[in-house]
């Protein structure tokens, strides 16, 4: 009973004081509310890497030209290097038992124009089989096949940002399109995909038949990837060593020499992309946490406050025969109340701007049930941590010279 009595009290003497009540409580809701948002946010970009490795394919391989290195958070070669051939993807596909597709790829970003509109965009040759190695599909039309590509034909499908930048309301299918001077009837338009882990958009390209890329467009002998579809994730590791021995083998290089191609597996491509998130997310999370401490810190200024506002009432409380312990409860309570109160209140904003951030950003809503629980405990802790010295103090205040105080 007494405790209920104390927690009314506390409630009343709170709503008396509103301006200072809002300003403490501030301090609880921002860092709670920031807590939440700032793990949402974290966990809401994993979730939007792994689904976008998982439309790519999570057993693929890449193999790039030279070496590779991350700049800025982007794959990119160090140096043009020109032994990778098409020979290469054929040689990958017929002796590495393990892999399933093969598709060989050259990109390069040129200049696209349809009647009086252009467009920069990555123009990517490459063979049919890309649909299926990086899960492709037509939005309308169709895809070019081998004998077009042998034939050298001049055969085009589009990207949905490219249709939207250079046909605006027209169908694309069966416009031609000049891809640097060289004429190309479209044929297919694909589905959109979106960004890709390093940012790109997955829809600003076209792609061509890669014989009549390196031939009419580029003029180029070599390509700079190959793209591979491994036939099980098991069997990652083991068409990664097959891969290596046969181009190694291929590019006679001794056992001395450094490879002259990177292979990027997209399994690791994915581990560490989920490595990194949860890093940022502890990073951000701890940041945010800094806030509930200040928070904590604005509940003792202002219970160190009261208890001199109202030094007076603790004499006259003591001199009616209130025990240490009542006066102790009494301010703890109105600590607790405060924190969580604003603990409440902080998990809700949280929720509701986690959820407005993930309607306008179009990422997962991912709300992390263990950050939530470990917020809103904070705030329990908090508010004895920092409610205990000030009721300490105003437990242990002499009644005496507490009456006589002006």
């Amino acid at each position: 009973m007494k405790i209920a009595k104390n927690i009314v009290i506390s409630k009343k003497i709170l709503l008396e004081h509103k301006v200072r009540t809002i300003l403490s409580l501030s301090g609880i809701i921002v860092g709670v509310s920031a807590v939440i948002i700032m793990v949402a946010i974290g966990k809401g970009t994993e979730e939007k890497v792994i689904s976008q490795i998982t439309k790519m394919g999570s057993n693929l391989l890449l193999v790039n030209a030279g070496q590779v290195k991350i700049i800025a958070g982007r794959a990119r070669q160090v140096k043009v290097v020109t032994t990778l051939e098409l020979k290469d993807a054929d040689s990958i596909l017929n002796k590495a038992g393990s892999v399933k597709y093969v598709a060989p790829a050259q990109t390069k970003k040129l200049q696209v124009k349809f009647e009086n509109l252009s467009t920069k965009t990555n123009v990517v040759g490459t063979t049919s089989v890309i649909t299926e190695v990086q899960n492709y599909s037509l939005a309308e039309g169709r895809f070019f096949d081998d004998e077009e590509d042998r034939g050298l034909r001049r055969v085009a499908v589009v990207g949905r940002t490219v249709v939207e930048n250079i046909f605006e309301k027209q169908d694309p299918i069966g416009k031609i399109i000049r891809i640097g001077t060289v004429p190309f009837e479209v044929i297919g338009v694909l589905s959109p995909k979106g960004l890709d882990i390093n940012g790109m958009d997955q829809d600003d390209q076209i792609f061509i038949p890669v014989r009549t890329a390196l031939r009419r467009v580029f003029n180029l002998t070599y390509i700079n990837a190959i793209y591979v579809k491994v036939k099980d994730s098991g069997l990652m590791d083991q068409a990664e060593k097959e891969m290596s021995s046969i181009l190694r083998g291929k590019h006679h290089i001794k056992d001395d020499k450094a490879d002259d191609f990177t292979i990027q597996n997209q399994a690791t491509v994915l581990e560490m992309q989920k490595e990194s998130s949860k890093a940022f997310t502890l990073l951000i999370g701890s940041i945010a946490a800094i806030s509930l401490l200040v928070g904590g810190i604005g509940i003792l200024a202002v219970m160190l406050i009261s208890i001199r506002e109202r030094i007076k009432e603790i004499g006259i409380r003591r001199a009616v025969g209130a025990k240490r312990r009542d006066i102790l409860i009494q301010f703890l309570s109105e600590a607790l109340i405060l924190s969580i109160s604003g603990g409440v209140i902080g998990v809700i904003i949280g929720i509701a701007v986690s959820m407005l951030i993930a309607i306008f950003s179009g990422w997962p809503f991912v709300i992390s049930i263990n950050a939530v629980a470990a917020s809103f405990l904070s705030t329990f802790v908090i508010g004895i941590f920092f409610g205990v010295y000030p009721a300490r103090k105003a437990a242990l205040s002499d009644p005496i010279k507490a009456l006589q105080f002006e």
